[in-house]
């Protein structure tokens, strides 16, 4: 992105009302920067304070000022959700609040900053986490806009930079306590870019088989219901009754778990007797009938 037209390039974007979700950081301020430039894309910036960290309020003061000066419509909402809380929960409350704003707005569709590193980051993430081989996919697999998502970080500086665009750092971002902020700075600065650009395309093709199973495994049962067959699962072999139970949580918007929860519930869902519940994640149980297991 060593120039606005070759960021312009990177977009792709169709003609259209969206939203972008803006949060303060880099990324995302990069996008606004280089979307109000896009031709025939309109924008509604929302931006989300979760209420977890004590200087967010700056960023959503920077946020504010910086959309004034781009004469934008913007959505604010507000949430307090804690220090504590955790990264599905925040995702959640978020994606809801962004939800809500594409359809006040008939928007076409919601943007986010997200890009390669963060690609690359959630792929190891998910790894460590036992998430299995969707976790491998996660971001490739939503429908929310990622423009930026074959753009390596480094690029999105180098833009901000050139373009004297102003933003915020995160505090949390080099507290390497979280897993994230571990990878981010231990494992990802050592790829080069042809690593970066070769594991991007190993994921690419990941997605495309993750689809082709995703659909096969649909046809075991409904998964859009909040309740699972038994005595279908109980037939199955324990590797695809485990991907099956992965598909099924997903399709809930249920994220946040490892793969010891995965095969934990799985076993129960096998095994376990019926009246008995089961926590997924908090705020999620599982409850089991003779026949059923019911997501509440």
């Amino acid at each position: 992105m060593a120039s606005t037209n070759y960021g312009m390039k990177k977009l792709r974007l169709a003609k259209g009302r969206y939203v972008l979700a803006v949060s303060g950081g880099v990324d995302s301020m990069t996008l606004l920067d280089l979307l109000v430039k896009e031709p025939g894309v309109k924008l509604v910036v929302a931006h989300f304070n979760h209420g977890i960290r004590p200087d967010s309020a700056d960023d959503e003061k920077l946020v504010i000022k910086t959309v004034g000066k781009y004469n934008l419509p913007l959505e604010v909402g507000h949430e307090k959700l804690g220090r504590g809380a955790s990264e599905e929960k925040a995702r959640e409350a978020r994606y809801n609040f962004l939800k809500q704003v594409a359809k006040k707005h008939k928007a076409k569709g919601i943007i986010t900053a997200h890009h390669q590193d963060d690609l690359i980051e959630t792929a190891f993430l998910n790894i460590l986490r036992g998430t299995g081989r969707t976790g491998l996919s996660s971001i490739r697999h939503s429908k929310v806009y990622r423009p930026l998502l074959s753009v390596p970080k480094a690029e999105i500086l180098a833009y901000a930079k050139q373009n004297e665009v102003e933003w915020r750092e995160d505090s949390t971002n080099s507290d390497t306590r979280y897993l994230r902020n571990y990878i981010r700075k231990n494992i990802t600065p050592r790829l080069s870019s042809q690593k970066k650009t070769e594991m991007v395309n190993n994921l690419d093709k990941v997605a495309k088989i993750n689809k082709t199973i995703d659909r096969q495994i649909a046809t075991l049962s409904h998964l859009k219901k909040k309740n699972l067959n038994r005595l279908n699962f109980v037939m199955l072999p324990n590797d695809i009754s485990e991907e099956l139970l992965v598909y099924w949580l997903r399709q809930h918007k249920i994220g946040d778990f490892d793969r010891k929860t995965v095969k934990r519930l799985s076993a129960a869902i096998k095994t376990g007797q019926p009246g008995s519940e089961h926590e997924v994640i908090e705020g999620h149980k599982l409850k089991l009938t003779t026949k059923s297991a019911d997501l509440f």
